[in-house]
């Protein structure tokens, strides 16, 4: 799954300037364990990819909280594959013809 989130500038700003950026952050990777995360400038603001393994849809509730309750976040959700799985999936998409 990739998680794109654009924070609210002064959400995040007081996340930032009260000295607890580290720690929140800190939880939200240790949940989600993530393949790979990029933080970024993004239409004047910050924002965040993160690709990561999402087992169930049910997860969706814990994933997601911190980045609205905490970052007042803009959050999009997108299911994608590693090369593998792409590989993978090409090769049962052609057996099943």
């Amino acid at each position: 799954m990739m998680l794109r989130a654009v924070m609210d500038t002064n959400k995040a700003n007081q996340v930032t300037d009260t000295g607890k950026a580290q720690q929140l952050w800190g939880r939200i990777l240790e949940r989600l364990q993530p393949e790979a995360v990029y933080f970024s400038p993004h239409a004047g603001g910050r924002a965040c990819v993160i690709v990561f393994d999402m087992q169930d849809s049910a997860q969706l509730p814990v994933i997601l909280e911190p980045f609205f309750n905490e970052l007042g976040a803009h959050v999009e959700l997108q299911p994608c594959m590693t090369k593998e799985d792409l590989m993978k999936g090409l090769t049962e998409a052609a057996g099943a013809r």
